[in-house]
């Protein structure tokens, strides 16, 4: 039975011109984003995990063509939004369309809310800029999103600075969810938050998910949160996807040895569990190389002549469990 993608996104590249070399007139490229692909199931929860700087928050934004991809093709409910190697794009009118029904909940809750509009012109900003309701229904609609979303109504006369970071949070998942989208990335929604307030955001957000019937890309780099919270996990290194599988696979079962350093920093949730600690040595290599072998040799334990050769591809190695490692 063929599954029922919400989203697809097919080979998605992201360079970043930095300068040109000392030694010569050719452009130094950062590769933000390298040649990514992936499915999104509707009514499913996907999570995006890695380190800091590998191109997570990049391709929230090249998939909601906030910024302008390099190469790559985006389907939205059998709808390209872009096409780059066949110059395909919808029209800035069908896109503008399109943004109902695709929004993001940012990071931080205290930048991403003007501190000069009230609640109420925050929640129903996106609601008048489509012309969906009058100003007085997009108001009347605001109040219901932040009774859903766990805050008093009457908050809606208040101004962004008068909240907590939870509030704050719950106002952006408000703004987000009011134009009645089908697919929300998060991008690190809980990050900025403090960790008692952080499962009462996910526990709304799950809420939420059931209720609207929801779709969402889970960025985070909280391996904790991502394994309970999502159905499926890709991993990210250094602009590509290493290892791709359901959350109970790619935690039960990591193959990849990136993979495998990430869940073992996961703190033990009790003094008496043991577990193997695993320590990523070795350096970094540059987004501005040219990559001629696997992106992680510099820092495996199981790097191999042939990791140093030639860069692995993604391959199945069990059912719906991806990994590009030659070792395996």
């Amino acid at each position: 039975m063929e599954k029922d993608y919400l989203l697809r996104v097919e080979n998605i590249k992201k360079y970043y011109r930095v300068k040109k070399s000392l030694f010569s007139n050719k452009n130094v490229y950062a590769k933000s984003v390298d040649d990514v692909s992936f499915n999104i199931e509707k009514g499913k929860v996907v999570g995006l995990v890695g380190e800091s700087g590998c191109g997570k928050s990049t391709i929230a934004k090249c998939i909601l063509n906030l910024i302008e991809p390099t190469e790559g093709k985006v389907t939205f409910e059998d709808k390209v939004i872009y096409d780059v190697k066949n110059n395909i794009k919808i029209d800035k009118k069908e896109l503008n369309a399109l943004r109902k029904d695709m929004q993001i909940i940012f990071q931080d809750p205290y930048s991403s809310l003007d501190p000069k509009m009230k609640v109420g012109d925050i929640i129903a900003e996106g609601i008048r800029a489509h012309n969906i309701k009058s100003k007085h229904e997009a108001l009347e609609l605001g109040e219901n999103m932040l009774q859903l979303c766990g805050l008093d109504k009457k908050y809606i006369e208040r101004y962004p600075h008068e909240f907590s970071g939870g509030q704050r949070q719950r106002i952006g998942i408000a703004r987000a969810l009011a134009l009645n989208p089908k697919f929300v990335i998060c991008d690190e929604p809980t990050a900025a938050l403090d960790v008692s307030i952080q499962s009462q955001i996910l526990n709304l957000m799950l809420d939420l998910k059931e209720e609207l019937n929801l779709t969402y890309l889970f960025i985070s780099h909280n391996l904790n949160i991502v394994k309970f919270f999502c159905d499926e996990v890709l991993v990210m290194y250094l602009g590509v996807i290493v290892e791709k599988g359901s959350s109970k696979d790619v935690y039960d079962n990591s193959l990849h040895p990136y993979t495998r350093g990430l869940i073992s920093s996961i703190p033990r949730s009790h003094p008496s569990i043991i577990k193997e600690k695993i320590i990523i040595d070795g350096v970094v290599k540059s987004n501005t190389e040219e990559f001629s072998g696997c992106r992680f040799s510099s820092r495996c334990p199981y790097a191999s002549e042939m990791c140093l050769m030639s860069e692995p591809k993604l391959r199945e190695i069990e059912k719906n469990h991806f990994v590009a490692c030659h070792m395996i």
